[in-house]
Parts: C-alpha cells; sequence; structure tokens
C-alpha cells in the first residue's frame, strides 16, 4: 500500500495537477542517470533527472498474482548521457529503474510508482524502444546451482580460480571482412578455435570499451579471422587494437586440458544421463553368462 504526504495528497485532491514522470537508471557499472518527461530538468535525492524530447513510456500493465509488470520507454538519443556504445556494449542490461510521479513545481511531492529493471531493448538508427520488467520476472530465473554436465562458473571468477592474464592475447585487425568478421595479427601463436566462446575488448578507436563474446576463431594459411557474436553500434576500422580471452565450453575435458583446472570444475561430468536410467539389463551371451545393457 502506498502512503501519501498529505501535501502531495492535497494536491492530487485539488483537480488542477502539475504532474510528471522520472525515470532513474542506475547502470551496471554504477552510473546514475536520471530523465523526464518535463520540458525542464528537475532535481531531487541527488539526481537531476534531465528534460529529454520525445521520452514517451506506454501504460503500465498490472496484474494480480506473480506475473511480470511491464512497460515500454521509447526516446532518440537525444541526451549526451545516452550513449548507443554504452548501450550496445550492454552496460544498461537488466539496469535498476525507478519510476517517480513527481509535481513538478514542488518535487517533494512525488511518489514511487513502480521499481524493475530493464530488460529487451530494440534499437533502429538513433531510436531505442526499452521493456522495462517489474522485480517479479527474478522469480522465473533459475536460482542456485544445476545438476549438469557442463560448467556453471564463469571463466576466471571467484569459483572458476583461472587467472585470464594468461589466457589473455592482444591483436591488431588488418581487415575488416564484414560487419562482424575480423582479420586480425597477433595471433599466430595460437591454434585455431582457440579464442572461440571467448570476449573480445576493443581498446582504441571509435569503439574503444566496446565488448562483446568471439562466435568463432579460424586460422588459414593467408590470414586469422575473428567473427563477433554481437554487431558493434559502428563499423570496426584497421588498426584498431583488442584483447582477446580465450574461449571455454565449459566442460570437463576442456577445463582439464586448456586450463590445467580440473580440480575447480563447476559441473557433474559423471552423473548418469537419460540413456543410463532408460536403459534395460538384457542377458549376455550364453558361454560367458554376462549382462549387456
Amino acid at each position: 500500500m502506498r502512503t501519501l504526504s498529505p501535501a502531495f495528497a492535497a494536491h492530487l485532491a485539488s483537480g488542477a495537477t502539475t504532474l510528471c514522470s522520472c525515470w532513474k537508471l542506475v547502470r551496471r557499472d554504477g552510473a546514475v542517470l536520471g530523465f523526464t518527461d518535463h520540458d525542464r530538468d528537475i532535481t531531487f535525492d541527488g539526481v537531476t533527472y534531465e528534460a529529454t524530447a520525445g521520452f514517451t513510456a506506454t501504460d503500465i500493465m498490472s496484474s494480480v498474482g506473480l506475473s511480470v509488470d511491464n512497460l515500454d520507454v521509447s526516446s532518440a538519443f537525444t541526451s549526451d548521457r545516452l550513449d548507443e556504445l554504452h548501450l550496445a556494449s550492454g552496460l544498461y542490461d537488466d539496469a535498476t529503474v525507478e519510476i517517480w510521479r513527481v509535481n513538478w513545481q514542488d518535487p517533494s511531492q512525488r511518489l514511487l510508482e513502480r521499481k524493475g529493471s530493464i530488460g529487451e531493448v530494440r534499437r533502429s538508427g538513433a531510436h531505442f524502444s526499452a521493456e522495462i520488467r517489474g522485480l517479479a520476472h527474478y522469480l522465473n530465473q533459475p536460482k542456485g546451482r544445476l545438476y549438469q554436465f557442463t560448467c556453471d562458473a564463469d571463466l576466471g571468477d571467484a569459483r572458476c580460480t583461472v587467472a585470464l592474464a594468461s589466457f589473455t592475447a592482444t591483436a591488431t585487425i588488418t581487415g575488416v571482412v564484414g560487419e562482424k568478421r575480423l582479420t586480425v595479427s597477433g595471433l599466430d601463436a595460437f591454434d585455431a578455435e582457440w579464442f572461440t566462446r571467448g570476449t573480445a575488448t576493443f581498446l582504441t578507436g571509435a569503439l574503444a570499451g566496446f565488448k562483446s563474446e568471439i562466435r568463432r576463431h579460424t586460422k588459414a594459411t593467408t590470414a586469422v579471422r575473428i567473427e563477433l557474436w554481437q554487431l558493434p553500434p559502428s563499423p570496426p576500422s584497421p588498426g584498431d587494437t583488442l584483447s582477446l580471452v580465450a574461449g571455454c565450453d565449459k566442460t570437463f575435458a576442456t577445463c582439464r586440458a586448456k586450463f590445467a583446472n580440473g580440480v575447480n570444475f563447476r559441473g557433474f561430468p559423471h552423473i548418469p544421463g537419460n540413456s543410463y536410467v532408460t536403459s534395460v539389463a538384457r542377458q549376455g551371451d550364453a558361454n560367458d553368462g554376462s549382462l549387456l545393457r
């Protein structure tokens, strides 16, 4: 149940209100951004909510029970603080969002309407649309560990313990083949597929800071190529440098052979699978009396 301050309740009951909506975003890197649909900036709780033209939102969908409430927010990259590169590199993924209803004449009169996180983001040129999900969506996500063949740790994290510095290399782009396929130098010492499923981070150029998973690492007689999973927000350029981290397919064989880290493997490679559970014992050869599965 929401409780309104007496002054805000009186303002709402007056019949002539001066209300606007304010959105507060807290990104994954801790940066705090504020935006409002009012025509002037509004400040409260130490956050300035920037008046951004074209920043609109759909109606909030609310329901009884544990279903996820959501709405869509759409705008264009008209603010200096809304950077397309930051959006493409994932800094806004699962960012915390607070939606406030504010009396713009007296921002001390306000109400927190919703709190959630950013879900799917769709982009088209300079315009974007972001889905804001209610907190109930976290109840749909798996919690705790799962019994599975593959490892559930991330390469280099506290549970994995692999020192990433030993499996990191620097490459220089020598050519661009399509928007996501790059010809690079500096990786001749590594076998093909060594960086497949790894990560690539741009160190220089217009894409400095952009990070993407590596879809494939191939090695031919004349060239070494890296293919990215994610489309960069702008075309890469020859001469740009990348920091590449080796890939891990999260199998026990790779963990032991490639990273010498089998003792810290966080999967269950020896649990019986469905074929074992559904197998039936049959009488074996009469000569030796053995049982065959």
